[in-house]
């Protein structure tokens, strides 16, 4: 008589985050689900904004549409998003939810709890806990949803140690994939150069972050000013302040060393267009960008902020005070004229594989306890 073997039933991950458009977030949950989804079937929910116009502002996510759920929250608290989130959670037969931030803690959180579903939670940073509001909030969330409590990097860790001193949070840095972002041959510069319409000559500074202010663009443009004419500027991303950094750098009379690229899809032919990557912010978690960067053989200047110490080769790169433009300029002029004989790519390698973070996070989900 042949054995009775029972299929075994697979995972139900669904990721909660607090909306869908580039970010470093964001793009973590895509890996994710990415690098994952041969050993589970993965969902992101985005508990604000549509469908349609995240993948008009993000047209990676039209490929996996199917596995995308929007919620469209509007400002403010929504107890009814809790029984919204409920019923898409047993109509999928969620086996795990992974939250990230403190939103998405609250509403994911309660509703797992109700579903008695096991709950993973990621804080990516630690600088909005500053404000008691949100520390006294989310003491509550802890102690009450008692979720698998995860950060993604040491300072994030110590933080919330310091804050919820019985919160014990797992450590998972966040990865990238190194398949995929790969140093570029001579040719493949020139070419990425060609198709980015970015100039053939002298040292081309990059940086990939939202132009917001805690970016620190301002910071890095004025650096820039202190420089030979030869160093130019590529910066890859969108936000509220184009206008006004376009102002600053004709202020400075730069105007034409400075490239505002926009929003970038497909962010490997920028990393293998620069020579020198720059991310000047003033509040952080663990960027992805400078692990990006690295893994294409480029060195990088990043400001002591969140966990973005433990992200950047000591040997290539230039960890620096943030909100100083003499600082920026100072490790640009480093690296300009004493550039590092060593590639960082395998310092990253080493600390920020994705398929490392991803195996980690799916053993995570596999055993963490029932609310």
């Amino acid at each position: 008589m042949k054995p009775n073997h029972r299929p075994v039933k697979k995972q139900v991950i669904i990721q909660v985050v607090q909306h869908l458009r580039p970010g470093g977030i964001e793009t973590m949950a895509l890996d994710l689900l990415n690098q994952l989804k041969d050993r589970a079937d993965i969902y992101i929910f985005s508990l604000e904004g549509t469908k349609e116009k995240a993948i008009t502002e993000w047209p990676r996510l039209a490929n996996i549409a199917s596995q995308l759920y929007f919620f469209n929250k509007k400002p403010g608290l929504t107890p009814s998003l809790i029984t919204r989130l409920i019923e898409r959670f047993k109509s999928l037969n969620a086996t795990a939810i992974h939250s990230h931030h403190i939103g998405p803690l609250l509403y994911a959180g309660i509703a797992a709890k109700w579903l008695q579903i096991p709950q993973v939670h990621t804080e990516h940073d630690a600088w909005h806990l500053n404000a008691t509001a949100n520390r006294r909030l989310q003491r509550i969330l802890l102690h009450l949803l008692k979720p698998t409590l995860v950060a993604d990097c040491d300072a994030v860790a110590e933080d919330l140690c310091h804050y919820f001193p019985h919160s014990k949070p797992e450590i998972i840095l966040n990865g990238i994939d190194t398949h995929r972002f790969l140093p570029a041959s001579s040719a493949e510069k020139q070419r990425s150069r060609n198709k980015l319409k970015l100039p053939n000559h002298g040292t081309l500074i990059g940086c990939a972050a939202r132009l917001e202010s805690v970016k620190g663009h301002e910071f890095l443009l004025k650096a820039l000013s202190k420089t030979h004419a030869d160093i130019s500027l590529a910066l890859a991303g969108s936000g509220s302040l184009r206008k006004h950094l376009e102002q600053i750098a004709d202020s400075l009379g730069i105007r034409d060393r400075v490239y505002f690229l926009g929003h970038l899809d497909d962010t490997l032919p920028f990393y293998q267009a620069i020579d020198l990557f720059c991310l000047p912010s003033l509040n952080e978690g663990l960027p992805l960008s400078p692990l990006e960067a690295q893994a294409c053989g480029v060195p990088a200047i990043v400001t002591d902020v969140g966990g973005s110490r433990s992200i950047v080769c000591p040997k290539s790169g230039d960890i620096i005070s943030a909100g100083s433009a003499q600082a920026i300029q100072h490790a640009i002029l480093r690296q300009h004229f004493m550039p590092s004989r060593s590639s960082p790519r395998q310092f990253v390698l080493d600390t920020g594989n994705l398929e490392k973070t991803a195996l980690a996070y799916f053993n995570l989900l596999n055993t963490a306890k029932g609310a």
